[in-house]
């Protein structure tokens, strides 16, 4: 199993510690994601990482698909993978309503349907077999509507990528956007993902993607990025350290996205946890965020963390080696000592 890092929206918090990156290079770590809502982009950090490293590679955990046309996250993808010498990762999710919405100012739509033609857009690209046109939904190459001017033309990207195949990773937590992403995608970006209870959710749904996509290949190359906080510590500091994750899941299931479209609120349910998910909802959406967080599942926080003394955390990578994830990613804040250890256990 591999081990990457993600540092989050916070990618130039970091660019400060330019000895943390070159350590992060040394040890072998994967790769180093970013993201992005609406504050710093997930792309520019990583082309300051490029420049300060050699092997690990570099993923956008996600660039936001209403936020670029699929040509310009296409040129952007070619053009970090170049400056890099082949180690960019393109990840992608379409974010949720509110962001789209209301940061945007797009319509959020048909997501399942978007992301399959922004990503054929972005691989015709790529391929650069011939001059990329397509007739979707919603997006037209060239555009055709009333409002044009006719001038457009189809076109081909001017520069030879010096990767066609950069692999494709897309973030999704609902039952349909797995099995799409299992079927079009190189790799998934969950959230939250158990490694005690997860496979057993996931699996039918990454099955019918694999199925889908009409290679019989797909599933031993599929790749699945988790991202999992971690602190090698004293047991007695545990919860002063798990507080951290518990904020963060808690923020998820009780107040991402809409009452009614919380994937992350489903899941926990699925999960088993459907009463505890409701009170935590319900009281963080009323801004009882601290009763919230102190309803978070000491068990469910605990399977989704590496927190603790070497044994613990040792027996805990058991689990991971043992699911469907074939990458664990450690996420800001990033410790070096806890991030060794943990390589040296895969």
């Amino acid at each position: 199993m591999d081990v990457s890092v993600n540092v989050g929206y916070f990618g130039p918090h970091i660019t400060g510690e330019k000895q943390l990156i070159k350590d992060l290079d040394d040890l072998g770590i994967s790769c180093i994601w970013t993201a992005e809502a609406y504050g710093y982009d997930a792309v520019t950090p990583l082309s300051y990482f490029a420049a300060l490293t050699n092997r690990i590679e570099l993923g956008s955990g996600i660039m936001q698909i209403p936020g670029r046309s699929p040509a310009m996250a296409a040129m952007t993808a070619v053009t970090i993978d170049k400056l890099s010498n082949g180690r960019f990762r393109l990840g992608l999710g379409v974010s949720g309503p509110q962001v789209v919405e209301g940061w945007h100012g797009v319509s959020y739509g048909k997501p399942l349907k978007k992301t399959r033609e922004y990503v054929q857009i972005v691989k015709d690209i790529l391929n650069r077999e011939t001059k990329t046109t397509f007739q979707g939904e919603f997006y037209n190459l060239p555009y055709d509507g009333p409002d044009s001017t006719g001038l457009g033309k189809p076109l081909k990207l001017i520069e030879e990528p010096l990767r066609k195949n950069i692999p494709i990773y897309l973030a999704a937590i609902g039952p349909k956007n797995i099995e799409l992403t299992a079927e079009i995608a190189d790799g998934w970006l969950p959230f939250m993902y158990s490694p005690t209870l997860g496979d057993k959710f996931f699996n039918k749904f990454l099955e019918n993607g694999f199925e889908k996509s009409g290679d019989l290949d797909k599933k031993s190359k599929f790749n699945i990025s988790a991202p999992v906080f971690a602190k090698l510590c004293d047991e007695s500091e545990r919860e002063i350290y798990l507080s951290t994750a518990r904020n963060n899941y808690t923020l998820y299931v009780g107040g991402m996205g809409a009452k009614d479209k919380n994937f992350y609120f489903n899941l926990m349910c699925e999960y088993g946890y459907e009463d505890i998910a409701t009170q935590i909802q319900e009281l963080y959406l009323k801004g009882s965020k601290l009763e919230a967080e102190a309803l978070f599942p000491s068990q469910l926080l605990d399977d989704l963390t590496l927190v603790g003394s070497k044994e613990r955390i040792k027996e805990k990578i058991e689990d991971w080696k043992n699911c469907n994830v074939t990458e664990i990613s450690i996420s800001i804040p990033l410790d070096i000592d806890t991030i060794r250890f943990v390589k040296e256990c895969m």
